[in-house]
């Protein structure tokens, strides 16, 4: 006779096994998220040279730039030259950031096939972050999304602060749950769930992905994690046991929230591929042609940089 709780053991670890072997999406944000708050300005050149490494590296989803004014982000002036001088590559989705119509036409005359849009979960984090109220805000991401749809293009829409504002708190679930509801309403693509300030915990994200998901299901979902308290790979490894497929992150950990004191920045992008890679899931992604990107990004910014996995790394025999 088998062996019941054997077979159950043994299918139980099938499931496991299906599950960790499933494709994750990562969207490089270091050359928009990354840049934006640097002091010295990145040459056009500079910055394709370094998407020319992400892209060697096998990274498919690219943050490139943000259709902003130059007078609020100098670092983003050339938003119209590097976007029409991408490579013109059918595996490889450039996107970028707009803040408003406008941003939006001009992302659009520079060829641009996917947006993101950014809305925060509070009055004053609108504000302060894109000078607008929530209900602007909201409003004007409705009407970029209408528009969007005709022209087909692809939209992500980033709920900033969706657990912390850095000026009103702790943010309900139900909240996020509201303004997600009235973004997937007006027919954005995908709700990008952003952890702007890196101020959540283990707890506070498993509950807000697992009430999205719950509802919604987890392929109309991204993950945008900062590592301001060393907690992004495990805020990371959290969504991804919710079902999230689809996150963000920065080479080198290049950036940070300029609302968050002390912020270390975004997640890094070599520690979440090691993670994804060591746990058995598939990203296409070099890991080692990822540390010529590090290297590509330090020499432009004169930086030193690395996630947390690199001292490790480095300190290897190979």
């Amino acid at each position: 006779m088998p062996n019941c709780a054997l077979l159950k053991q043994l299918a139980k670890r099938r499931i496991l096994y299906s599950a960790m072997s499933e494709k994750v999406f990562i969207n490089e944000v270091g050359l928009r998220d990354g840049l934006q708050n640097l002091d010295t300005f990145i040459s056009s050149d500079g910055k394709l040279a370094l998407c020319r490494s992400f892209i060697d590296a096998g990274l498919k989803e690219i943050e490139v730039t943000s259709f902003v004014s130059h007078k609020a982000v100098p670092q983003m002036s050339d938003a119209d030259r590097l976007f029409s001088n991408l490579p013109d590559l059918s595996d490889v989705d450039f996107s970028a950031l707009v803040p408003n119509i406008k941003g939006y036409e001009r992302a659009r005359e520079a060829g641009a096939k996917r947006v993101a849009l950014v809305v925060a979960t509070t009055e004053t984090f609108n504000q302060r972050n894109i000078n607008m109220t929530f209900s602007e805000a909201v409003s004007i991401s409705e009407k970029v999304i209408a528009l969007a749809q005709v022209d087909g293009v692809r939209v992500r829409t980033y709920i900033s602060g969706s657990f912390v504002c850095p000026y009103e708190g702790i943010i309900p679930v139900n909240q996020v749950l509201d303004l997600t509801e009235r973004l997937l309403a007006a027919g954005t693509d995908e709700v990008g769930i952003a952890d702007t300030t890196g101020a959540s915990n283990p707890a506070h994200c498993q509950k807000l992905f697992s009430a999205v998901t719950q509802r919604w299901g987890p392929e109309r979902f991204s993950a945008h994690f900062h590592d301001t308290r060393a907690m992004g790979l495990v805020l990371a490894w959290i969504a991804l046991q919710e079902g999230i497929r689809r996150f963000d992150s920065s080479i080198g950990g290049l950036g940070g929230c300029p609302f968050a004191p002390g912020a270390a920045g975004n997640l890094a992008t070599e520690d979440l591929v090691f993670m994804l890679n060591q746990s058995g899931y598939k990203t296409d992604i070099n890991f080692d042609r990822l540390l010529l990107a590090i290297a590509t990004a330090e020499q432009l910014t004169g930086k030193s940089l690395g996630g947390r996995i690199m001292p490790w790394w480095t300190s290897q025999d190979k």
